[in-house]
């Protein structure tokens, strides 16, 4: 257990959301229902992990598998978080060694680094002008990992320091909302990444447990092959990484972000349809995608330099089919720029969120609908997307803060509903919209850096409480960061008025140190588990990505001598269909393997598979390892 960051001196000086002009309200603390019981007794410690892949080469050449060595001692240092040594490269774990601190790489803020302006935010959190290359933005490099098979995550303060930026993007399904991983509206229901639908299920009325709807077939041969590979890019001279956040999926194209450019490649052949440049990095995107194909960025005006930082204060609506940039806007909080933390999309706007406040704008013509006001005592620190648009605005002084969770207008920014969440809860992510769910760490008791202690499903028609539900840190591995990105959580995922959530990992069956874990399911009516759960299977990790319908599709980690698997698990009987195996050999299970579901960005559709970096480094620089930015593959 790990001790939360001080408050700072002073609160934020610059709070404030456009539309509602409902005057503040003093704090009140709601009545909690009890957390409903149940939840796997996962206390037992992992056992270290089962294999190590080993220095990635271009997936070319096959090679027979290795048995495992026996698992090395934990590594020795300074101390947790301290991005000094590497961890050992224990199965399940990035396979690079986060670099140490300094010019380039995100560490603790520093006052008026640079000379750059100070814009001091909640909780001691960076505002406007944050220092460092990079900085405004939550760092992009994962955590030094635990050792071993990967059953423990980092501690708390860890996860703030680095702002959880391995909560990296999942896939959501989202309806209209349609969430990079197909190229139709098919997903109704939702997603691993906070937000979309999650809507009611005609043949049971929103009760779940049901297969309806799916649109991922099994093919005859399950077996995948690699379809392309992009080199990671190269950063620039004198940094050490830099963020490359975002990938889409539509019809055609697979589109990603690279260093202050977006790419589109052909789905099947990985060869370049169009590139989009930008004068500086990509610092967050949303996952989500319009009908006709636009989506949302937000980058910094020109490169960052160690004078000039620069901040993320540029919003862009991109259309994906055309390989365009439609409009680029920006907003202020008073006379000063908005630093944006967040974005996303709902109901034709596009929202987004910082420690400074939220401002939204029209997508169709880029009209801005609302931004900031400092005569407010609230601000929006971000918003979560999909058929329903959710606010998570912060309210009152530091030693009383509480947090409004507001269904709103997409249009107006009126609020519809709202619920008011209880003291000690500081922060908050958007799990699902429609049903309504929303991820805390309620008096920093998760301890373990996931930004989770608690679910709480909430009516979005009357604003209040269906039921809480307990998610001990120590026992289920999903992931939010509710301090930046919102909406970004992984391990999880909503549909069929259900909560799809993974286990830890520990100590798989048999006599062998294999680790594995499950799913199970929570109902949102009652925070009760279903009874259902599916096994992942000694020496695989499953991890949710998004609905199907009213099945759940997730991604299997392998063992040292299997490639990964994505299966389909029915939402009626938790039986699992296994829509893909990619290749053994040991040349691309290197480059799987740094594809970590923690920390990557994977989309899977019709038959593919994109699994992708949301950062690049320099670490290949020094050595012959080859580095990919994105790594697809294909069933026949």
């Amino acid at each position: 257990m790990t001790q939360s960051p001080p408050p700072p001196h002073q609160p934020p000086q610059q709070p404030g959301f456009g539309p509602p002009q409902q005057p503040a309200q003093p704090p009140q603390q709601p009545e909690q229902p009890p957390a409903a019981p149940g939840g796997p007794d996962l206390t037992k410690a992992p056992e270290p992990g089962y294999g190590y892949p080993q220095t990635p080469q271009t997936p070319q050449t096959p090679a027979a598998p290795q048995p495992p060595v026996a698992p090395p001692p934990a590594p020795q240092g300074p101390g947790y978080g301290y991005p000094q040594q590497p961890p050992a490269a224990g199965y399940g774990y990035p396979q690079q060694p986060p670099p140490a601190a300094g010019y380039g790489y995100p560490g603790q803020p520093q006052p008026g680094a640079y000379g750059h302006p100070q814009q001091p935010g909640p909780y001691g959190q960076p505002g406007y002008g944050q220092p460092g290359y990079g900085y405004p933005q939550p760092p992009t490099m994962p955590m030094q990992s635990q050792p071993g098979g990967g059953g423990k995550k980092f501690g708390a303060q860890a996860a703030i320091i680095v702002s959880a930026v391995v909560a990296i993007a999942l896939i959501v399904g989202a309806g209209v909302w349609y969430a990079s991983s197909s190229g139709k509206d098919d997903d109704k229901n939702t997603t691993a990444d906070s937000g979309g639908t999650g809507g009611k299920d005609e043949k049971n009325g929103g009760s779940g447990g049901t297969s309806s709807g799916a649109e991922e077939k099994a093919p005859a041969d399950t077996g995948s092959k690699v379809l392309f590979q992009v080199p990671a890019p190269k950063v620039p001279k004198g940094t050490t990484s830099i963020p490359t956040s975002g990938s889409w999926l539509t019809d055609t194209v697979y589109a990603k972000s690279g260093i202050a450019e977006i790419v589109g490649y052909d789905r099947a052949k990985g060869t370049e349809k169009w590139t989009i440049d930008l004068p500086g990095p990509v610092c967050e995107a949303t996952n989500r995608v319009t009908e006709d194909g636009k989506t949302a960025i937000i980058f910094k005006p020109a490169m960052p330099t160690k004078e000039n930082p620069q901040s993320c204060t540029q919003l862009a609506v991109i259309d994906l089919a055309a390989g365009k940039e439609v409009w680029t806007k920006t907003a202020k909080s008073g006379t000063m720029p908005i630093s944006f933390n967040n974005v996303t999309l709902s109901g034709g706007t596009v929202a987004a969120g910082s420690t400074s406040g939220g401002a939204a704008w029209e997508i169709a013509s880029g009209e801005q609908l609302w931004a900031p006001k400092t005569s407010d005592s609230c601000y929006d620190s971000g918003y979560g997307g999909g058929e329903k648009l959710v606010a998570v605005r912060k309210c009152g002084s530091y030693d009383q803060r509480q947090l409004h969770i507001q269904t709103i207008d997409p249009k107006s920014g009126k609020v519809i509903t709202e619920y008011k969440m209880g003291e000690g809860i500081e922060y908050a992510a958007v799990v699902s919209t429609d049903p309504l769910v929303v991820a805390a760490d309620v008096n920093d008791s998760a301890g373990d850096g996931s930004g989770i202690s608690d679910f709480f499903s909430i009516d979005n028609k009357t604003g209040k409480l269906r039921t809480r539900i307990s998610a001990p840190g120590e026992e289920y591995a999903a992931r939010c960061d509710a301090i930046y990105k919102l909406e970004k959580c992984t391990g999880l995922a909503v549909g069929g008025d259900r909560l799809y959530i993974a286990t830890e990992e520990h100590e798989g069956g048999g006599k062998s140190y294999v680790q594995t874990n499950e799913v199970v399911a929570f109902d949102l009516a009652t925070g009760k588990q279903t009874g259902q759960r599916a096994d992942a299977g000694d020496g695989y990790t499953i991890t949710p990505l998004r609905m199907d319908g009213g099945n759940v599709l997730a991604y299997k980690r392998p063992p040292y001598d299997k490639g990964g698997q994505i299966v389909s698990i029915d939402g009626g009987t938790f039986k699992q269909t296994t829509l893909m195996e990619n290749p053994a050999t040991e040349t691309v299970r290197d480059v799987e393997s740094r594809m970590s579901p923690e920390y990557a960005e994977i989309l899977f559709s019709q038959g593919a598979l994109y699994m992708s970096s949301a950062y690049a480094s320099d670490f290949s620089s020094a050595s012959d390892d080859k580095e990919y930015l994105v790594i697809a593959f294909g069933t026949s």
